[in-house]
């Protein structure tokens, strides 16, 4: 199938000496289109490579505003990025994943307020630190798996839930600020961002069972 009109994206080179949020704002402003797809947006960023097409895809959860079927493309993406880190292999998208729609204006609204975040969060990467826990293959297989952990919190079904999208967005944010510039502090804050969600959705699925449990007991 040829590329939709609006997913013709002039190439770019990207300027590395530019902060990991300038280099994202500027993606997002090329993003152009009445409507957007995941293929384009992957187009788009080119050799930026999969760790930055990461920070794209959780950008926009990071504000409390809904976009409807952002959660399951994206999150999707992510876990198949995951993947491919894990087994050290090119990006495979099926071409419904690759073609599906998304709702341009919101999504580029929502992907640059969500850069201020982007923003705040850059600020305490400090390339090389705690180095042990982001160099080597060991540790690489680690951080891809719980790279693919948080992306499956993201796809959890508590999007009506708040914050229930945030936090594992925080934590994939981290992963990727972490992995981009070899900061294992980074990394270890998306580890703490991970057990912070567990967490989260453990006390919802607690007080939502306890909820019915009360609920039934007062039937009977």
């Amino acid at each position: 199938m040829p590329p939709h009109a609006s997913d013709r994206i002039p190439a770019h080179r990207p300027d590395h000496r530019a902060s990991l949020g300038d280099r994202l704002e500027q993606i997002i402003r090329d993003l152009d289109g009445e409507d957007l797809s995941l293929g384009s947006m992957i187009e788009r960023i080119g050799s930026e490579g999969l760790l930055m097409l990461s920070m794209l895809l959780t950008v926009v959860f990071l504000i409390p505003v809904s976009i409807p079927g952002v959660s399951t493309v994206f999150g999707a993406a992510l876990l198949l990025i995951g993947f491919s880190r894990l087994r050290g292999r090119p990006l495979w998208l099926p071409a419904r994943l690759r073609e599906r729609r998304l709702p341009a204006e919101k999504l580029r609204n929502g992907l640059t307020r969500g850069l201020s975040w982007v923003r705040r969060l850059e600020r305490v990467s400090r390339p090389g630190r705690l180095a042990g826990l982001a160099e080597g293959r060991t540790m690489d297989i680690f951080n891809s798996l719980a790279f693919i952990f948080a992306a499956l919190l993201l796809m959890a079904p508590f999007g009506f839930v708040p914050f229930s999208n945030t936090f594992p967005a925080v934590a994939l944010l981290f992963y990727a600020i972490g992995m981009i510039q070899r900061d294992g502090g980074a990394i270890l804050l998306g580890h703490l961002a991970t057990i912070g969600t567990v967490i989260y959705f453990s006390v919802l699925i607690g007080g939502g069972g306890y909820a019915l449990h009360a609920l039934w007991q007062r039937m009977s």
